[in-house]
């Protein structure tokens, strides 16, 4: 990774370029080896291919190259892309990566195109439906549907600062009460500004080979793409087919066939969380809980340490950073080291399976991976 919370006078070029060379390295390979990268969109930046971009400023001159962008998701899918162009010949030695500069290199007029352009001009905006307000849509039927309450959605916030404070480099670390996030003021209902994810600076990268290969270059602790699926359920949220059921059902279901384990192995995930009620709504669509119970699941203490399934170790996008589109690739570095047995004391005991699962645009894009250590494959 590189610096992430406030991170003054670097571009977002600048920070992936740094995260891409720390990447390379810990893989114990040279810029020469990379043949293929894969980037996100970052809002920040003028350039609309990054990835050609990174790859002129790295130094590098792939045969294998795109610049993705599917909101919150595409994290996600740059591994599963990542990994198919692998499998399917295109490259060898793919470099993931992504950074944005939201917290000091966005512009006001850059912040407002970002908000205003990302639903439709016709039918959502002029109504006041900004990806913010759609979110906040699903938490209200959520409540109406299964009775979650606002202190069920404030315990997520609790326990991500939580996870925070022990992890190097988080933006946010100060605990935070319950009461703390209902008195915090009012951003859309039923969300609160601690409900709500951070504005960061930051990057995140990683290198993807064959298994096979990474063996013959002797990668230490090397961790294995098991399984990926993906889902696309609508662009428009007055087409969403349910408003409490998401395509991770799906794309959560395909990956772990893909995968031949199922939400119960897992020892670690990280979830997307844009927003606190967004993780009550994965953790049911992902398997870790029956519908309609995750904010009985987070409020009895399932997603931290000593809890089913220990959810966003770092502190996540509510507390570690958020730099949009490449925010949940913090998530992938987070379980990956959780699997690498780095996390110190942080570190979950035993930890050899990780979910991911990243999402955008009102739940309208979802996409789930699945790791695991050498003795799972």
């Amino acid at each position: 990774m590189s610096p992430t919370g406030k991170v003054p006078g670097r571009s977002p070029l600048a920070l992936a370029a740094d995260a891409s060379l720390k990447a390379i390295r810990d893989a114990g390979l040279a810029k020469s080896d990379v043949d293929g990268v894969l980037c996100s969109h970052a809002f920040a930046s003028p350039f609309h291919r990054f990835s050609v971009a990174l790859s002129e400023y790295v130094g590098i001159e792939p045969i294998f190259s795109n610049t993705l962008q599917v909101s919150g998701a595409t994290a996600a899918t740059m591994f599963n892309v990542g990994a198919a162009a692998i499998t399917g010949g295109l490259a060898d030695t793919v470099l993931v990566s992504g950074g944005d500069s939201l917290f000091s290199g966005l512009t006001p007029d850059l912040a407002l195109r970002s908000l205003t352009e990302s639903r439709d001009q016709q039918y959502e905006m002029p109504f006041g439906i900004p990806v913010a307000n759609t979110f906040a849509m699903t938490a209200h039927r959520h409540m109406k549907e299964f009775g979650t309450t606002p202190e069920q959605f404030a315990e997520v916030a609790v326990t991500s600062r939580r996870h925070a404070s022990g992890t190097p480099g988080a933006q946010q670390t100060k605990p935070i009460s319950i009461d703390d996030v209902l008195s915090s003021p009012m951003v859309t209902t039923p969300y609160r500004k601690l409900d709500c994810s951070l504005i960061s600076d930051g990057a995140a990268a990683f290198v993807l080979v064959s298994a096979a290969r990474a063996k013959g270059l002797g990668i230490e602790k090397p961790i294995f793409i098991l399984g990926a699926g993906e889902c696309y359920t609508h662009e428009h949220l007055f087409l969403m087919p349910s408003l409490t059921t998401t395509g991770a059902v799906e794309s959560g279901r395909r990956a772990y066939a893909m995968a031949g384990y199922g939400a119960d192995d897992m020892d670690v995930a990280g979830i997307y969380d844009c927003f606190t009620g967004t993780v009550i709504m994965m953790l049911e669509d992902l398997g870790f809980c029956r519908k309609g119970e995750g904010g009985a699941f987070v409020a009895d203490g399932q997603m931290t340490y000593g809890g089913k399934i220990p959810v966003n170790t770092h502190g996540g996008l509510l507390s570690f950073a958020h730099s949009g589109m490449p925010g949940s690739l913090f998530h992938f570095h987070e379980v990956i080291a959780q699997l690498r047995g780095g996390c110190g004391a942080r570190q979950v005991a035993g930890a050899h399976l990780g979910l991911v699962h990243a999402l955008g645009a009102g739940f309208a894009t979802n996409a789930t991976t699945i790791f695991g250590t050498e003795n799972t494959l």
